[in-house]
C-alpha cells in the first residue's frame, strides 16, 4: 500500500513538472516562427530568383556573385562604415571619459544613478522623434542651427544634410548622443565589479588617474569593451532608421546617406518587381561579414588578454 503511494506521488511529482512545458511552449513557438524561420527562409531565398510571390526559381550563386560584383553595394557599405567608424571613435570615447571621472575615488562624485538615466535617456526615445528633431534643427533654409549661425556672422547657411561629408557626420554624431549612454552604462557596471582595493593600492603607491585607468580598468573591462564593440559593429552595419529618415528626399537617398541595410531595403521592398533574391543574399553577405569581423576582434583581445 504504502508503495503505490510513492508511486502515486511520483507520477504527481512528473506531471506537475510536465506542466513547465506548457509554459515555455508559447515562447518557443514565437522563437522559431519569427526569428528562426526567417533566418533559414532568407538563406532559400538567396539562392533564388523571386519577386516575392509565385514560383521560386533557383539560380545557385548568382545572387552572391552579383553582390560581390555591385559598385553600388559596396559604395553604400562604404557609407555605413564612414558613418559608424565616426560613432564608434566618439562614443566609447565619451564612454570612457565619463567612466575615468565616475570611477575616481579621488572625485566621489554622487548622483550616479541621475546621471545615468539623463545619458540613456537619449537611448529610449523613438528614432522617428529623434529624426523629426534633428530634420527641423539642421534644415538649411529655416533650421535652429543655421539661424545660431546667422546670429554670430556666418552669412550662407550650411546645407547639413545636402552635402556628403556634413550629412555623414551629423548623423554620426546623432547616433554618438543616442548610444554613448548605452555604452556608459556597461563600461561603468563593468568598473563597479571592479574591486576597489586595487585603486586605493594604486593611489596609495603614486599612481595617478590615467595611470590607474590604463594598468587596472581598461585591462579589466576587456570582456565587456568586447561586448560593446561587436554589438555597436552590428548596430552600425545595420544601420537603417536615422539615414532613411534624415538622409532621404521623398524615400530617394541622398547619395552619401545611402548604407548598405537601405540598398537592401531597396531590393526588397522599394523596386517594382521586387528583387527578394537579391536582397536576401545581400542581408547573409553582411552576416558573413559581421561574423568575421567579430571573430577577428574576438581572436585579437583575447591575444592581449593571455
Amino acid at each position: 500500500m504504502a508503495g503505490g503511494n510513492v508511486a502515486i506521488k511520483k507520477q504527481k511529482k512528473k506531471n506537475y513538472n510536465n506542466m513547465a512545458y506548457f509554459f515555455v511552449l508559447p515562447f518557443v513557438l514565437v522563437f522559431l516562427i519569427f526569428s528562426v524561420y526567417p533566418v533559414f527562409r532568407t538563406l532559400q531565398l538567396s539562392f533564388a530568383n523571386y519577386k516575392g510571390f509565385g514560383k521560386i526559381d533557383y539560380i545557385g550563386f548568382k545572387n552572391y556573385i552579383r553582390v560581390l560584383k555591385d559598385p553600388y553595394f559596396w559604395t553604400a557599405l562604404g557609407n555605413t562604415i564612414k558613418i559608424w567608424s565616426v560613432n564608434i571613435v566618439l562614443q566609447l570615447g565619451m564612454a570612457f571619459l565619463l567612466t575615468i571621472v565616475f570611477s575616481d575615488i579621488k572625485y566621489k562624485i554622487k548622483g550616479l544613478g541621475f546621471f545615468r538615466a539623463v545619458y540613456y535617456l537619449p537611448n529610449i526615445i523613438a528614432a522617428t522623434s529623434v529624426a523629426f528633431l534633428f530634420k527641423t534643427l539642421l534644415d538649411w533654409r529655416y533650421g535652429t542651427i543655421n539661424q545660431i549661425l546667422a546670429k554670430v556672422g556666418v552669412d550662407s547657411p550650411i546645407n547639413w544634410l545636402g552635402q556628403p561629408f556634413t550629412a555623414q557626420l551629423s548623423i554620426s554624431l546623432i547616433q554618438t548622443w543616442m548610444w554613448f549612454g548605452n555604452s556608459f552604462i556597461m563600461l561603468m557596471a563593468g568598473v563597479q565589479g571592479i574591486n576597489k582595493d586595487y585603486f586605493e593600492a594604486a593611489s596609495i603607491d603614486g599612481a595617478g588617474r590615467w595611470k590607474s585607468f590604463y594598468y587596472i580598468t581598461l585591462p579589466l573591462l576587456r570582456p565587456i569593451l568586447l561586448y560593446v564593440t561587436i554589438t555597436s559593429l552590428i548596430g552600425g552595419i545595420q544601420m537603417f532608421d536615422l539615414p532613411f529618415l534624415i538622409g532621404t528626399v521623398n524615400g530617394e537617398p541622398l547619395g552619401a546617406t545611402q548604407t548598405a541595410i537601405m540598398y537592401l531595403y531597396k531590393f526588397g521592398f522599394a523596386t517594382r518587381p521586387k528583387q527578394v533574391g537579391y536582397a536576401s543574399a545581400i542581408a547573409y553577405v553582411l552576416f558573413l561579414m559581421i561574423l568575421i569581423i567579430s571573430i577577428i576582434q574576438f581572436k585579437v583581445m583575447n591575444r592581449k588578454e593571455d
